[in-house]
């Protein structure tokens, strides 16, 4: 799968060890940044990911900051994007199922690295469930339209 990944400060540290894990598993990923763990403005690297998922540069987008807010935030006004702050695999599972989101934003400082693995797994795999959820992202996406 195309990936597109990116980190604020907070994040920088998973995001280098999560770009190399996803490369290992066999995806291609583009690193929109940053290159050091300096001081960032989380909404500066949440946009290009969310532009490459909206414009179909890629299938899917992953963001690290300290919590995952704040890039599911940013990221999520994005016309196209439909971003989840995820903290377990459970939920992971889920946003893919109910939401089909297209982006998934992690938490640097408050999930072991190992449990973000396990996360990016269940959200690289899990399919949308169709069926009843369909129209409520239908419901979603047309927000995107106001």
């Amino acid at each position: 799968m195309k990936l597109s990944i990116a980190s604020d400060h907070a994040g920088f540290e998973q995001k280098e060890l999560l770009r190399a894990y996803l490369e290992s598993a066999g995806h291609e990923v583009i690193d929109r940044g940053p290159n050091s763990d300096d001081r960032v403005d989380y909404p500066d690297y949440a946009v290009p990911v969310a532009n490459d998922v909206a414009d179909g540069t890629v299938e899917r987008g992953v963001l690290v900051c300290g919590t995952g807010i704040g890039m599911a935030l940013a990221a999520d006004k994005v016309a196209g994007v439909r971003a989840a702050n995820i903290i377990t695999p459970q939920f992971a599972a889920l946003c893919r199922e109910h939401n089909d989101a297209n982006v998934i934003t992690l938490s640097g400082r408050f999930v072991d690295v190992d449990t973000n693995k396990e996360i990016l797994d269940v959200f690289l795999t899990t399919e949308f469930g169709g069926g009843r959820h369909a129209g409520r992202v239908e419901k979603i996406m047309a927000l995107d339209a106001r």
